[in-house]
């Protein structure tokens, strides 16, 4: 009888051990890039009056906050225009249907979205694409617009113009319209996309002959002076950011294709689709290895069992390929809720795709293309977000390649009765440098008697900039409350945390 009871809590032992590992397993991490691309270039925001489209930015923010997203990567240059004030080059099209015009009412859409991300707890990136000097649909061009200006720069290819990236005034370019933006605006990343030569088109070559025959560099082959021109430009643009302001991250959202197997034996993957390295001449590994950007972000856009482009074949390969800076996957909602899962036809891939997320040991993060189809909820997408894969906050990646200095705690953590009901009060650390000045806080709430765990997600109530929290009325009881305050620096490095107990 005594042996069977002794099987029999040791039985009862492991059963509470697995489920605690699974349950840890399921649990959000405290630390994910939860990101959304939101795009001007497919005209969404054509024809809205100032007042319609920040109204229209409000509601797409305040919706994706309630699906956990905490970063925007918002688009503020498709064209070597502007969806803000530039000296250089013109206010966008995509902003007030003319380009050149100044909105009116006056207003700067990156500086506002600043601001409302930054009210919301959120990082804002902002999107360039680098060398797209004009999309297929655009056909008129401001005086001061860099076609114009200097047209022996560009070369046209399928209806779009591409500033030539074999002319090293081009870098240059970019690299001064990339430095004006930091230097202003207080941005949390500088974020490019896929777009560096020009996706190919059958029956059409590059114009670039002239530029080869002048300065090959040392190259006899166009494929790898065409990579070369491209490395120097993200080096250089690297350097550029970080030389102005070095917590700003610099973010690349590559293709989801490398190389194909067929194409390279050794480290394809099982592929067969447009190649970053063949056909865009971008080596997306030789600029994380070298440390270039700050993270990556493939568009991983098919579906598991894609027969030219499978998404698990896909994530395994990044994150065993990718893992030298932080790794996020570029998602598509779309395509993502319209594809039936493999293993049950009646439900579709998100819990699939979420799955294969939490197998992956080098990825941190996810970027949902795009923010409108998130928070239009198609297929329950971004209800799914909301209520179960991020339904707690979190903080983002660290970056100690960049700064891995805590900030100092917060100070006089105090209750005090207001008009407007009890308030957590706090003072801010003292720092002498951007690397250990608090610019966030973070608010953990635990029982009394409670055991006090920062790294669980599920304590965090909210993450704020403030240096004062309004306590919930519903969140008393008898017991008491402990709340707990921790500082973040710019880099998200989090400071030890600070108690107050509440009766």
């Amino acid at each position: 009888m005594i042996y069977q009871k002794t099987i029999f809590f040791y039985l009862i032992t492991v059963l509470f051990a697995l489920s605690s590992i699974v349950q840890s397993m399921n649990a959000a991490p405290k630390r994910e890039f939860r990101g959304a691309w939101i795009q001007c270039v497919n005209g969404q925001f054509i024809g809205m009056s100032t007042e319609d489209m920040q109204q229209t930015l409000r509601f797409q923010l305040d919706e994706l906050q309630k699906d956990g997203v905490n970063a925007i990567i918002f688009q503020v240059r498709p064209e070597c225009d502007a969806l803000y004030e530039s000296s250089i080059e013109p206010w966008s099209r995509f902003l007030t249907g003319k380009q050149g015009k100044i909105p009116s009412p006056y207003w700067d859409p990156l500086q506002w979205m600043i601001t409302e991300c930054h009210k919301r707890g959120m990082e804002l990136h902002a999107w360039i694409n680098p060398y797209r000097a004009k999309t297929k649909n655009t056909n008129d061009l401001a005086p001061n617009h860099i076609a114009i200006k200097h047209p022996e720069r560009v070369f046209s290819y399928d209806g779009l113009f591409i500033l030539n990236p074999g002319i090293k005034e081009n870098c240059n370019y970019i690299c001064r319209v990339v430095d004006d933006i930091v230097s202003r605006y207080d941005i949390d990343g500088l974020h490019i996309d896929d777009y560096f030569y020009p996706y190919p088109v059958a029956g059409l070559s590059i114009p670039d002959d002239r530029q080869y025959q002048q300065s090959p560099n040392g190259f006899k082959d166009k494929g790898d002076w065409r990579r070369d021109n491209v490395n120097v430009f993200i080096r250089q643009l690297s350097e550029t950011i970080h030389k102005r302001k070095p917590w700003v991250k610099f973010g690349v959202s590559p293709f989801g294709i490398y190389r194909n197997k067929k194409n390279a034996p050794e480290i394809g993957s099982h592929t067969n689709g447009l190649q970053n390295y063949d056909d865009l001449y971008a080596d997306v590994l030789l600029w994380i290895n070298n440390g270039w950007i700050d993270y990556c972000v493939p568009q991983l856009y098919w579906e598991i069992g894609n027969k030219a482009a499978d998404y698990e074949e896909l994530i395994r390969w990044w994150n065993r390929y990718a893992s030298k800076r932080p790794l996020y996957i570029g998602e598509d909602v779309e395509r993502t809720v319209k594809h039936a899962d493999l293993q049950n036809s009646n439900r579709h891939q998100l819990q699939a795709k979420r799955q294969l997320h939490n197998q992956m040991r080098n990825v941190s993060g996810t970027v949902l293309w795009y923010a409108k189809a998130a928070v239009d909820n198609i297929g329950n997408y971004g209800t799914a977000m909301r209520q179960n894969y991020w339904n707690t906050p979190a903080l983002h990646p660290l970056m100690p390649f960049i700064d891995n200095k805590s900030p100092n705690k917060p100070k006089k953590l105090k209750v005090i009765m207001t008009s407007d009901g009890r308030v957590l009060f706090w003072t801010a650390p003292k720092g002498k440098s951007w690397q250990d000045k608090a610019v966030n806080y973070v608010v953990y709430r635990f029982e009394k008697g409670e055991k006090i765990n920062l790294n669980d997600a599920s304590k965090i109530t909210a993450i704020t900039a403030n240096t004062y929290y309004k306590l919930p009325e519903n969140s008393f009881n008898k017991k008491g409350i402990v709340y707990v305050v921790t500082a973040l620096d710019r880099m998200s490095n989090e400071s030890k945390g600070t108690k107050c107990s509440i009766k």
